[in-house]
């Protein structure tokens, strides 16, 4: 697996816009995120439509072996490309507020489907 040149430093907002959206309001919003990213074609975020919306992620300068190190980092079936259900996950494991809450968060969200 080859190794990113430079690490990059993230904000974690997610905690703020969950407490300000609502769970499903928030949810809404990481589907949203999903749909910027992913290759419309196929339904799913893959290397090839990563690299066409990275601007949107403020990371243009990543490489293509930073990209694929990306896609590896939340691809959980090992099909190559990221679903909704996995970018969901990724960005919950890339959150450490969301790790903090992350009962409580799926308490309510459980309590809102019913």
């Amino acid at each position: 697996m080859a190794s990113i040149g430079h690490a990059v430093e993230f904000q974690d907002y997610f905690p703020s816009m969950l407490e300000g959206l609502g769970t499903q309001g928030f949810m809404l919003e990481l589907c949203n995120g999903f749909r910027l990213l992913m290759d419309s074609d196929k339904g799913l975020i893959t290397f090839e439509s990563l690299k066409r919306n990275i601007v949107l992620l403020g990371l243009q300068e990543m490489r293509d072996d930073e990209l694929v190190c990306m896609l590896m980092e939340g691809d959980l079936d090992g099909d190559g490309a990221i679903n909704q259900m996995e970018f969901c996950i990724l960005m919950f494991r890339l959150s450490p507020g969301f790790m903090d809450g992350s009962k409580q968060w799926m308490e309510e969200l459980s309590a809102n489907e019913m």
